[in-house]
């Protein structure tokens, strides 16, 4: 970040991360409307989004992403141990990508995500993680070139995910992207959007976190018949938090931020109640499907908005599992297939597929070797992109050994990244619409790393 960037002004855009998460907080309403931009009123065919689907807690890949041919499969359940899965259970969720003669099978759980897989509209992305440069691991174990922060750190590695950076850094690169790309929209403020509470991949210069409540988005309490049920007293409350001409131009700001917020929030609350309900079917049990059910919702009232580009950022938590591996990790993943699959369809029946692309994120891998009853703390890892622009049915990057001891082992199968999320965030901001020289300066070290890995994985 340049000094500027903290400025007043950036101190009162940070302030939108309190947005409104619910009824109970009615001072904490959406304050991401302080990003509000004059632009023109869109949202026809030329619409893209991004969703970031970030799993909580470090996903295990060895689990999820598992050697089938023979020869592979020997090697990952020596390394495994007790919490390996059986390769009888594999063969109906068998890629029919190959690589070098090796196979893949997904978790079994993950089986509803195979024919998005095999119709071509899922890949899936290898040993990918945050690095500052490609690095080998002889550059690794001798500390000889630049390494991500506070590596194995749950706080700090979810953030160099979302932002190249440790814990505290400020903007990520899914919001520094749509900074590029949103002057199209209708309503600036509704960019980035967020269900799953503060995340600093949906922070940019200027676009900042629109915070939403799965189930809906909420009124302000003092606004809605709450405050003494009384029209005067709401009246009352509104002329206050809405007063601009003030004295101190940190009070007449945030009365302008107050009056921006409670307008964008009774606009979304009318675009959503104007929108038919989706025919396709969410499990309301899995946290993940609701939020991606709002998420779909919200892209249906695309047009009503204005809205031309957008980035959303979900999640599941409960990935980190030092013990009891083998059975909530497959229930983890069930629940995530089963929000992909409906999220997908819902997709498919709003004509939008190909306009709407979907990643996994997580704070790290994991170890390959078991602590007995489940992993510890890794590093790259397995992440799958999915939707209409993908070209599926593919893996992309380099696969790591099956076993301990491979040349991107750097301990106990813990894995050197051989893709750098830059990678991953430069295709698909490409995909957006941002602009060469913007993407190398919103992903630092881009240049460095090979372009041609990922140069097909969507469709422009």
């Amino acid at each position: 970040m340049t000094s500027d960037s903290i400025s007043r002004r950036a101190f009162l855009q940070r302030g939108a991360a309190l947005s409104l998460a619910g009824s109970a907080a009615p001072f904490a309403l959406n304050l991401a409307t302080m990003a509000e931009a004059a632009a023109q009123t869109s949202g026809g065919a030329d619409y893209k989004a991004l969703v970031c689907v970030f799993l909580q807690g470090g996903n295990d890949h060895g689990n999820t992403l598992i050697p089938f041919d023979e020869a592979s499969y020997a090697g990952y359940a020596t390394a495994r141990g007790g919490v390996a899965l059986g390769r009888d259970g594999l063969a109906a969720t068998a890629l029919s990508t190959t690589l070098g003669g090796r196979q893949l099978a997904m978790a079994p759980s993950l089986a509803p995500l195979k024919p998005l897989y095999e119709s071509g509209r899922l890949a899936w992305l290898l040993n990918i993680g945050p690095l500052v440069q490609p690095t080998t691991l002889a550059q690794y174990q001798a500390r000889s070139v630049p390494l991500p922060a506070k590596l194995f750190s749950h706080n700090d590695q979810q953030s160099a995910w979302q932002s190249y950076g440790p814990e505290g850094t400020l903007a990520g690169w899914g919001g520094l992207s749509t900074d590029a790309v949103m002057s199209g929209n209708g309503r600036a403020s509704l960019t980035c959007i967020n269900t799953a509470g503060n995340a600093v991949y949906l922070s940019g210069r200027s676009a900042v976190p629109y915070m939403v409540n799965p189930a809906g988005v909420p009124s302000l309490y003092a606004l809605n018949g709450g405050l003494f049920g009384s029209a005067a007293c709401e009246a009352a409350f509104r002329q206050l938090v809405t007063q601009t001409s003030q004295a101190h131009v940190m009070a007449s700001e945030h009365a302008r931020v107050m009056a921006r917020a409670i307008d964008v929030n009774a606009q979304l609350q009318t675009a959503l109640a104007a929108t038919p309900a989706l025919a396709t079917a969410f499990d309301g049990a899995n946290p993940l499907a609701n939020q991606l059910r709002m998420v779909a919702q919200l892209i249906a009232a695309r047009g009503r908005l204005g809205m031309r580009r957008q980035v959303f950022f979900v999640s599941l938590s409960g990935f980190d599992l030092h013990d009891n591996l083998l059975s909530r990790h497959a229930l983890l993943l069930g629940q995530l297939a089963s929000a992909l699959v409906s999220f997908q369809g819902a997709l498919d029946e709003l004509n939008v597929a190909p306009n709407v692309t979907t990643f996994t994120a997580s704070d790290f891998g994991r170890t390959l070797s078991s602590n007995g009853d489940g992993s510890d703390h890794g590093w790259g890892g397995h992440h799958l992109v999915m939707g209409g622009a993908v070209r599926g049915a593919s893996l992309y990057g380099q696969l790591p050994g099956a076993g301990l001891g491979g040349e991107n082992d750097t301990g106990q199968g813990r894995l050197l990244p051989t893709m750098g999320v830059q990678q991953l965030a430069g295709s698909l901001g490409r995909w957006m619409g941002v602009s060469s020289t913007d993407l190398n300066v919103i992903n630092p070290g881009l240049g460095a790393f090979n372009a041609g890995t990922l140069s097909s994985l969507l469709t422009t």
